[in-house]
């Protein structure tokens, strides 16, 4: 037989004795090693499940802690027993008792025999690799590690801060060039047993014993010393997350695992009945002739690995916040200026586009929910405590509680600004700005003119800041701005490109506009702002404008107190 498998366990023994059994019915030898933390009850059990085979071997035992020199000497122990006990053996295949095989293990078998001098082993320079996690590559090597990584961190980083301000660095030995790779290879005996054999052994192992993960450095090196053909990947498919974490496979992914490809899968959930029933089914299906080809699923991943860490419009789950503009499920648009140029903007948008039209939901005093609700889709309130408290919740709530209806509301520089960032950021926001249109609501308010000065200085600066926002480069948000001048020279016009912006499938063409406040007078006012040191720059020029044709019934004009 020219297959041997090494067989790594420490928990779910019994999945372990499952592949185990599979591996020798299929005539392959098997070695297996068990983590000698495991209790010796459990072990003794494993052996009596196995002991009516004769092709399966129990190497001895080892404490195999994570990242330490116990699982190179786990599997030295385990590849001396398989290489004495089974001559005929010419490759040995290394896999966990989490390991699956995917495939026919005659195909393994065929696809090794081709083969007969080739070594399956990923194994890159500290240089080329980049899935490093944890910020040593070369510095495993030059390092010392006395303390665990996983069971004392703060001595483990300290004294790593400590080498490195002493410069201290180990030296490597001759001969000896740093390659990393996955634990997981398939070796010839001839490559196996230069390593196991080599006169400078006992050297290589001291060495080794203190570099941080040494079962993904030792035989990863040792390959280029003593082999003459190496191909560098593993036939096993194993992957990991953004974290360094082995992705752990579930019954639901059966169909993934069959496209790959891959002669073995890790790790596989030890009660995916679903995956075992089929993959050490007798009469598993032979595939036609294919590489292993892990790359087909990476795409998935890879999208698994940006929705782990970066969400998606609208995800959101109790474990943590979406980042950066992902926030919102679902287009919504923003009005600002249109209230205080048009009466009742919010019932005649309502009325043409067929929603419900909010007001201003960050007012100072309050939410201005549609029709005057205080409690909204949700439990939202309209709260302005609870509002301001995190309006970016505030508003992503909103349009979650409500996704499948556009939302609609008006915004301005008398608003509460936090939310403006998140505007400008979010790429579901549709925003449209009459800039300057706050000063129709200081024309109208007949108060001094001294306060009308303070407040139009204050609204104009604040509105610049937030016209800044939603100019940057930066911005995601679809972005209209006018000057108050501008949209109310052709209104008709610039409201019908918003409306096909809310509904682009409609054909619906504006047959009228909603009636504009009087602007009779308003040029005088912009004058005397101006006359009173007051420049009021994002209104625009109304310097000839003519009168709108639609406006309110003549009533006496507002005026400045004196």
């Amino acid at each position: 037989m020219s297959v041997g498998i090494i067989m790594l366990c420490h928990t779910a023994l019994e999945r372990a004795a499952d592949a185990a059994r599979h591996w020798s019915d299929h005539g392959c030898p098997v070695v297996i090693h068990v983590d000698r933390r495991v209790r010796k009850r459990a072990f003794q059990r494993l052996r009596r499940s196995l002991a009516d085979v004769s092709n399966i071997r129990f190497s001895d035992r080892y404490a195999c802690e994570w990242g330490t020199w116990g699982l190179v000497q786990a599997t030295q122990a385990a590849a001396t027993r398989l290489l004495a006990d089974f001559p005929d053996v010419q490759h040995a295949y290394l896999a966990s008792g989490a390991c699956l095989p995917l495939r026919p293990v005659e195909e393994l078998v065929g696809y090794l025999a081709a083969r007969p001098e080739t070594d399956f082993i990923e194994s890159v320079t500290t240089e080329d690799v980049g899935w490093t996690v944890g910020g040593l590559n070369i510095e495993r090597f030059t390092l010392r590690f006395p303390f665990s990584w996983r069971k004392q961190r703060r001595l483990f980083d300290a004294y790593v801060r400590l080498q490195r301000r002493l410069g201290f660095a180990r030296r490597i030995p001759a001969g000896i060039e740093p390659h990393l790779g996955s634990q997981w290879w398939c070796l010839t005996r001839k490559t196996l047993t230069a390593i196991l054999q080599s006169p400078d052994r006992a050297a290589h192992d001291r060495y080794f014993k203190r570099v941080w993960i040494p079962d993904e450095a030792y035989f990863q090196t040792l390959v280029r010393r003593y082999s003459q053909n190496v191909e560098s990947r593993s036939l096993t498919l194993s992957k990991f997350d953004f974290q360094g974490k082995p992705h752990v496979f579930y019954d639901d992914h059966l169909q993934l695992l069959r496209k790959s490809d891959c002669f073995v899968a890790r790790k596989i959930w030890p009660h995916a009945d679903k995956l075992y029933n089929h993959f050490l089914s007798a009469d598993l299906a032979r595939q036609p002739a294919a590489e292993p080809a892990p790359g087909k699923i990476d795409r998935i991943f890879a999208r698994a690995v940006e929705r782990r860490t970066a969400g998606r419009h609208g995800l959101y789950m109790q474990s943590r916040y979406p980042q950066g503009a992902r926030e919102t499920a679902a287009p919504y648009s923003v009005f600002e200026g249109f209230s205080e140029l048009f009466v009742d903007f919010e019932s005649w948008l309502g009325k043409v586009a067929g929603m419900r039209v909010h007001g201003r939901l960050f007012a100072p005093e309050r939410a201005e929910f549609a029709g005057g609700e205080t409690i909204y889709n949700g439990a939202v309130s309209d709260s302005a405590a609870l509002r301001d408290y995190n309006p970016e919740a505030f508003l992503t709530n909103l349009i979650w509680n409500t996704r499948g209806e556009r939302q609609c509301f008006q915004f301005g520089p008398r608003d509460v600004q936090q939310i403006g960032a998140h505007l400008a950021q979010d790429d579901n926001a549709r925003i449209a700005v009459i800039s300057g249109a706050w000063a129709l609501h200081l024309f109208r308010s007949g108060a001094d003119l001294g306060s009308i000065r303070k407040e139009a200085a204050r609204l104009q600066k604040i509105e610049a800041d937030h016209l800044a926002l939603l100019r940057r480069p930066s911005a995601k948000g679809r972005v209209r701005i006018w000057t108050l001048a501008e949209f109310a020279e052709n209104p008709m016009d610039h409201l019908q490109t918003l409306l096909e912006d809310i509904n682009p499938r409609s054909a619906r063409r504006l047959t009228e506009v909603p009636r504009m406040i009087d602007l009779a007078g308003f040029a005088e006012f912009l004058a005397t702002l101006r006359n009173q040191g007051m420049q009021p720059i994002l209104t625009g020029d109304f310097t000839g404008l003519p009168r709108p044709a639609e406006s309110l019934p003549q009533r006496s004009r507002p005026h400045l107190v004196k």
